[in-house]
């Protein structure tokens, strides 16, 4: 073993969900007299202790506007924000930081590639293929898109496990097909679709592809050399950083060809009211001031991922999954909604005779968080032909105990409700 990976086997502690959950203030809080049970991590995660620090710190230590000021506190805060780029680049596994595009989040980077890349690159009758499980911000942008230049949008349908099937996207593909958009994996579902073979099927036809992985940067490690995506997007707040920050990954060589999204401040190298000559990336598509304290935080939550058995806390979460699922399958009258082969940790369902939002209130008085009604997903809701599901979603913070509490709270508000 090397000096390198003895470092860094010292460095990282052994998977312990106990010692994680110190980590995490908010976890002992308690509502409404209960013990806050967090089953909500597939909307947002909680945030451990060294990303709240990393806020105050830049507030109190060194908040300056980037990229413009010759004094210590901007040169400071312009070097943390793009130390934290660097660290997405490496967390990602992309062959350059030019290639890391800070937004607003996931559906502000869909929203970037919808504007910048296919508005200028598509034509009227080209299509766009995207699957039937989708989020919202992997479907409007493509409808908004077809609507101002003619395209078409194509959908490809999951099976009734809430399955993306590859043969599916191959009976589906057409010569038309120039750009694909996916899932990683479905936030009303937790399938996991199998991006990778989609991505080679796209290239193989001369498509290019936009992957959603908002779901799935938490969840096991994401590598854009080895998918060989043409743009990734995530969210900071899904991966136990801020809200209002996100990343667009994509290639170079797409990235060079693309005009910006939006102009204004710090885009720019010279501006003359006859032209502007636009900045090298990735500044050319972050106008303004950007969300400092936000990328920072963002680079202290991969730290904190980085100090921590992370495959670990994938193989926690695995378990947590299938405990939960086993003891659901035991309730009279639940459905689990999304029974993939492959599931992230995301356990969507409904009870015979009780609508989600009454469950979701009664398990909130309990103590217990989740997530109930469409999650931005009609299209799936309709494909089962529910109005909505009740969610449970775990992050590796989660405990057995928790799920048992959980399903104890179910049963109490089952009898309430019945």
């Amino acid at each position: 073993m090397s000096a390198q990976a003895h470092d860094t086997q010292a460095r990282i502690a052994p998977f312990d969900p106990e010692r994680i959950r110190a980590d995490f203030p908010i976890l002992a809080t308690r509502v409404n007299k209960h013990p806050l049970i967090y089953l909500d991590s597939a909307a947002t995660t909680q945030k451990p202790r060294a990303v709240i620090d990393s806020l105050e710190r830049y507030y109190t230590e060194n908040n300056a506007n980037v990229h413009r000021g010759v004094h210590t506190l901007s040169q400071r805060a312009t070097q943390a924000f793009e130390d934290a780029r660097e660290k997405v680049r490496a967390f990602i596994n992309a062959g350059s930081a030019a290639e890391i595009i800070f937004t607003r989040g996931t559906t502000d980077a869909i929203n970037l590639v919808a504007q910048s890349y296919a508005r200028t690159m598509l034509k009227a009758g080209d299509e766009i293929l995207i699957g039937e499980a989708e989020h919202h911000a992997n479907i409007v942008p493509w409808q908004m898109l077809c609507q101002h230049i003619g395209c078409v949008l194509k959908v490809v349908p999951i099976n009734d496990a809430g399955e993306l099937e590859l043969e599916a996207v191959t009976r589906a593909w057409t010569p038309r097909i120039k750009l694909c958009a996916f899932g990683h994996i479905s936030n009303a579902l937790g399938s996991i679709n199998p991006v990778r073979e989609i991505t080679a099927l796209a290239h193989q036809a001369g498509a290019k592809i936009v992957i959603d992985g908002a779901q799935a940067v938490a969840h096991g490690s994401v590598n854009v050399a080895a998918l060989d995506c043409d743009f990734y997007a995530f969210s900071g707040h899904k991966l136990f950083g801020p809200t209002g920050i996100g990343v667009l990954y994509g290639k170079r060589a797409l990235l060079e060809a693309m005009p910006p999204y939006q102009g204004g401040g710090d885009m720019i190298k010279v501006v003359t009211f006859a032209a502007t000559e636009y900045a090298d990336l990735p500044y050319k598509f972050e106008a303004g001031t950007p969300h400092i304290a936000g990328g920072i935080g963002l680079g202290a939550a991969l730290d904190y991922l980085d100090s921590i058995d992370f495959a670990g806390a994938v193989a926690h979460e695995h378990r947590l999954l299938d405990y939960a699922t086993a003891q659901a399958q035991a309730v009279p009258g639940l459905r689990i909604i999304g029974t993939a082969r492959a599931k992230a940790a995301v356990l969507s369902f409904t009870i015979d005779g009780i609508h989600p939002q009454d469950l979701g209130v009664i398990l909130d008085g309990h103590g217990v968080a989740i997530r109930t009604g469409h999650h931005c997903a009609m299209p799936v809701m309709q494909r089962f032909g529910l109005a909505g599901t009740a969610r449970a979603s775990f992050a590796f913070y989660n405990t057995f105990d928790e799920i048992d509490c959980f399903f104890a709270a179910l049963a109490k508000a089952r009898r309430m409700l019945a």
